[in-house]
């Protein structure tokens, strides 16, 4: 045992080696909102109520995902808000994940019935390929993500001591410990995402497959029986009940190009893109971005689709089929599926994200090598084909371990990482947007500097690509840094965002020309409200939003009467006794539009 757990390190040392020459990268996406520019994270002494308010910090999630936050908390106090701190903070719980799925792979494979030697070193196989694989530089390196991969280490270690939990059960021993120590490392799940609530289903997946609900005592066994049973009933009443009517749309989601139906649908292609990249992990197939994927409108548009759904459908029956034969295949196909019910479902997420196979690999890893193993034991007795089948093996691995330390070389510097998934996705609007950001950081919004230059470049170039309505705010944003900002610059944002879709970033459109007013950009603030009157047009604005809208153009601009419709549909949203709004009257009674006070009071919700 201390010679496996010794191999268990080295394993984890393998990982963190591969995904190692990307700590030097910066923050990426979701990084900025929910780390760099978060104040709340920034604590000066660890002190209760202040690392309480930093964990409570996500505000997406209701102040959900606590212990994330947390750690980004003491990360920030500790590297005083570099990047490379939550990096390495990052590479140290991928190196623990890696060293809790080989002993959790060990577990499982030895109940399943496998000799103590083939499942020390399958195990360590599984945790090797899984720590070392390429899509793991995007879950480990994106600093956010640490939400994802701490997720999945509490689902391994839940898993490890449910196995343990039912290995007493079988042997009538007390399991009672081990079930608190299951409940516990759940609920530490779930105060870091909500993926956490499918361990059930990952519990259910490992009973249909190696445990087959077995127990020394009947009673235990047909109680094991009968509450999965009735847990799968309740799961499908409050999906029926709960999930559906909340979240299915006929048309689009608010704030995307697809509906319920065509998610569905595109989920197909999806998660076989999945699988393309977990069998055939190649840097090229792996973008990052994904936010061009092609929507499925129907099962033969685009003909993928259905053989997509084809394919995984034909693997869920082929996994039911050997459930008993091979119960470790089956149940990596099921813990796949099971780790993707949630985000290839029906909430309104974006299609796809590489992070989202961070636990849903381990199956697709365990199926494969269940399959390898099977292929060499029919061929155990001709030494020459084994011998061949181990050289392929450690070339494979020699293969893959190259691809994760060349894609995370690529994330280890931000204008590398920029350039290189501007190569991977062209036509992406993300990698575009990235690519002139990187440039214009480095530009520090100096007029006179050649890397501002080049963030218009680029954010042109991209509005050719990409039609982007944000790329083109960029432009006359830059552009007014420099002075050079033109009519026609501003009439074709106008244009953009006439047509572009009503999407999360085309939205904040308004938000960032308002604030650039306020940090006192010199932008045209005539051309500016131009731009918020053709969006009001097309954007439900919140109460908060047309009040901030109306005071700038009452303020700032040469036609303030337009400031009234924006203060009219700001009360349309609102209680007769809102504060917001009684102060707004006051401020229009003060300079003498008694007039709008009198029209507005008539506009309340009735």
């Amino acid at each position: 045992m201390r010679t496996f757990l010794m191999l268990c390190l080295g394993c984890g040392l393998l990982a963190v080696a591969c995904l190692a020459p990307g700590i030097g990268g910066g923050f990426v996406m979701d990084d900025r909102a929910s780390i760099e520019k978060n104040a709340e994270l920034r604590v000066d002494q660890l002190q209760g109520e202040e690392l309480l308010r930093a964990a409570y910090s996500f505000q997406p999630g209701g102040g959900s995902r606590a212990i994330p936050m947390l750690t980004f908390a003491l990360d920030q106090w500790r590297g005083e808000g570099r990047p490379e701190a939550f990096k390495v903070t990052n590479l140290l719980i991928h190196f623990v994940t890696v060293f809790v799925l080989a002993c959790f792979a060990r577990k499982l494979l030895l109940m399943a019935g496998w000799s103590p030697k083939r499942a020390a070193l399958a195990a360590l196989l599984v945790a090797s390929v899984w720590g070392a694989h390429p899509l793991q530089v995007s879950s480990v390196l994106y600093v956010v993500q640490r939400m994802q991969t701490l997720v999945t280490l509490f689902m391994l270690l839940a898993l490890w001591a449910y196995l343990t939990m039912r290995k007493a059960q079988m042997e009538g021993g007390r399991s009672r410990k081990y079930g608190l120590l299951v409940a516990l490392f759940w609920a530490l799940g779930l105060a870091c995402k909500e993926d956490a609530v499918l361990f059930p289903a990952y519990a259910l997946a490992v009973e249909l497959t190696v445990l087959r609900f077995t127990a020394k005592s009947p009673r235990l066994a047909r109680g094991l029986r009968n509450g999965y049973a009735a847990m799968t009933v309740l799961a499908g009443a409050l999906f029926v009940l709960l999930i559906l009517p909340r979240f299915w749309h006929w048309g689009p989601y608010p704030f995307r190009e697809f509906s319920s139906v065509e998610r569905l649908l595109t989920q197909g292609p999806v998660l076989f893109l999945y699988l393309q990249q977990i069998l055939l992990p190649l840097p090229a197939s792996m973008p990052f971005y994904y936010d061009n994927f092609r929507i499925s409108h129907g099962l033969l548009d685009p003909p993928v689709t259905l053989f997509a759904w084809c394919c995984l459908v034909g693997l869920m029956v082929w996994a039911w089929r050997w459930r008993r034969d091979r119960p470790i295949f089956a149940l990596g196909v099921f813990l796949f599926f099971s780790g993707h019910f949630i985000t290839s479902n029906i909430v309104n997420l974006e299609l796809a994200f590489e992070h989202r196979n961070h636990f849903p690999m381990i199956g697709v890893i365990l199926a494969v090598m269940d399959l390898c193993v099977m292929a060499l034991a029919r061929v155990r007795r001709d030494l020459r084909l084994v011998r061949l089948g181990q050289i392929c093996g450690g070339l494979a691995m020699l293969m893959l371990v190259a691809a994760t330390m060349t894609r995370a070389y690529m994330w280890g510097e931000p204008m590398r990482l920029a350039a290189g998934t501007l190569r991977l996705a062209p036509q992406s609007e993300r990698a575009w947007l990235m690519f002139a950001a990187t440039n214009v950081d480095r530009s520090g919004f100096q007029p006179d500097s050649p890397w501002l230059e080049s963030a218009i470049t680029a954010n042109s170039l991209g509005v050719e690509v990409t039609h982007s309505a944000v790329m083109q705010a960029n432009v006359v944003i830059y552009k007014s840094i420099k002075g050079t900002a033109s009519s026609e610059d501003w009439l074709s944002l106008e244009g953009l965002v006439a047509r572009a879709p009503i999407n999360v970033q085309n939205r904040g459109i308004a938000g960032i020309l308002l604030n650039n007013v306020d940090g006192g950009l010199a932008l045209d603030k005539n051309a500016v409200a131009g731009v918020l009157d053709v969006m009001a047009q097309r954007v439900d604005f919140d109460r908060d939003e047309n009040l901030r809208i109306a005071t700038f153009v009452y303020n700032e601009t040469e036609r303030p009467g337009r400031a009234f419709k924006y203060m009219r549909r700001a009360v349309e949203l609102s209680p007769p006794d809102d504060p917001a709004i009684a102060a707004l009257f006051g401020q229009l009674s003060s300079i003498g539009r008694e007039d709008w006070v009198l029209q507005l009071r008539h506009s309340f919700p009735q």
